[in-house]
């Protein structure tokens, strides 16, 4: 099994991460798909003027319900796509991710993970404005969003309807691998390797770990898309609400050590001490994980978004905002801060074998016990909910490619394979699974940002008509 995923591993990262600056970077390595992730950020927060800063308060009225008019669509409220999109981001990528980032690249990880965060709230408008404009309502009630829909029905509209078609199916085959890897596998072995840790059992007899997970996941995806939004509408809030109260306790705990956490992240984010290529290896390594975490510009969260009940595409596109800065900004900083306080990340502290293993979870956990010696028993759990939550949505995300490609009448097939992974990833070491899912996360983005920037002038033109009625005063006038 083990070898499988390596060669396949192997394969894809050759197209996907070759140097494009091909070893003239003086040790310094820039992987093409992290380079066409930043440009696609930068471009599209320059384009649409800070959008990411300046909607921020309107975004969350819309999540209050404040602007509900009777025209909405959708089969679920935009806070539940919100959640359930949330519950896909906020997993393992900001426990065992972060981790994972900090052990290879250093605390400077964080600060690039960061930017990231904000970069990636931009993506996230981008993609989802899209996916509400070009999704599709099919007569079983299935709702198709996400890059399939865009990027075939927006690249035709652009007269290039072969390379949209093309590019569709493509990102359709890369999002079910996603779904296999990142949004399966990765979590799977991430939350056995924590759990195992506290329950030797599943030391011993890991694919009853399996089983049991694919019995949960099971019971939930058979209800579909309103099932998973009424389920994670409920434990997305705890979870996050349970993580990050324990991560303000150490950090509090730790108030005389803060100073020393943010010097570390500033000035090793542009010298850093512990990942090779200097100021640009470390942010390679922050941008990646900051993506594997908050899927900005991979087109898959745009997929939970499309079945929001919105009139307008770029309502649900500003609701979207708020995912990266909870999921990267929030989320993922409070890890990094405990991370750094505890000094986990560093080898000397007798972590080694963790950090060698890439097994971020139980890194992450180790750091909890440092001052909570009973909490990493509850981080276990929160670490299961995380995996468990990301697995029902990713299930779901994958479920959309694959009726998109073989049609919804096969969809019971998919499921059967979706939850068969579960049980296949507790066979697999931690370390390939998280070089496995990153690079099938990542694939989805080659065709989705190619997609954003060509479409970028229709999601500006909406924008700018939706500002206008904002600032007129229909858009109060239309509200129920």
């Amino acid at each position: 099994m083990n070898e499988l995923f390596v060669s396949f591993t192997a394969l894809l990262d050759s197209v996907l991460f070759f140097d494009i600056l091909f070893g003239m970077g003086n040790g310094a390595k820039i992987p093409f798909v992290i380079a066409w992730l930043i440009a696609g950020g930068v471009y599209l927060t320059l384009k649409f003027n800070f959008i990411n800063l300046r909607m921020f308060l309107h975004s969350y009225r819309i999540i209050k319900g404040d602007y509900r008019t009777a025209d909405d669509i959708g089969a679920i409220e935009p806070r539940q796509s919100l959640t359930t999109a949330l519950s896909a981001t906020v997993g393992l990528g900001n426990i065992a991710g972060v981790a994972i980032a900090i052990a290879i690249g250093g605390p400077g990880a964080t600060f690039w993970m960061i930017i990231a965060g904000f970069l990636g709230m931009t993506l996230k408008f981008t993609e989802v404005t899209l996916s509400l404009k070009y999704r599709e309502f099919l007569e079983d009630g299935t709702i198709i969003g996400g890059g399939m829909g865009y990027l075939n029905k927006g690249l035709a509209k652009k007269g290039f309807p072969n390379l949209g078609k093309f590019l569709a199916v493509t990102f359709a085959f890369f999002l079910i691998g996603g779904a296999l890897g990142g949004g399966n596998a990765f979590q799977v072995s991430q939350a056995l390797g924590a759990v195992s840790n506290e329950i030797g059992f599943f030391k011993t007899y890991p694919w009853v770990f399996g089983v049991g997970m694919a019995v949960l996941t099971g019971a939930i995806i058979i209800g579909g898309i309103k099932r998973i939004g009424d389920i994670t509408e409920k434990i997305v809030p705890l979870m996050i609400g349970v993580y990050v109260t324990a991560s303000l306790y150490i950090i509090g705990s730790n108030y005389d050590l803060i100073p020393m956490a943010f010097a570390k992240i500033f000035t090793e984010a542009f010298a850093p001490l512990a990942v090779s290529g200097g100021m640009v290896g470390v942010i390679v390594v922050g941008f990646q994980r900051a993506m594997f975490s908050s899927e900005a510009g991979l087109g898959s969260a745009p997929i939970a978004h499309a079945s929001a009940k919105v009139k307008y595409p770029v309502r649900q596109g500003i609701v979207a905002l708020y995912e990266p800065f909870i999921d990267t900004v929030i989320v993922c900083t409070m890890t990094a801060l405990v991370i750094v306080i505890t000094g986990v990340y560093d080898p000397v502290n007798g972590f080694g074998a963790l950090i060698e293993a890439k097994n971020g979870s139980a890194l992450t956990a180790e750091a909890f016990r440092t001052s909570l010696s009973w909490f990493p028993s509850i981080l276990t759990f929160s670490i299961f909910m995380f995996a468990f939550s990301t697995l029902i949505s990713w299930s779901y995300y994958g479920e959309i490619a694959w009726a998109y490609l073989f049609g919804s009448k096969s969809i019971l097939l998919y499921k059967a394979i979706f939850l068969s992974f579960i049980i296949l990833a507790t066979m697999a070491d931690t370390a390939t699974m998280v070089d496995f899912s990153s690079i099938l996360f990542l694939a989805m983005a080659v065709p989705n940002i190619f997609g954003l920037f060509v479409m970028s002038g229709d999601v500006k033109d909406m924008l700018r008509e939706y500002l206008k009625k904002l600032k007129s005063g229909d858009l109060d006038r239309e509200r129920i």
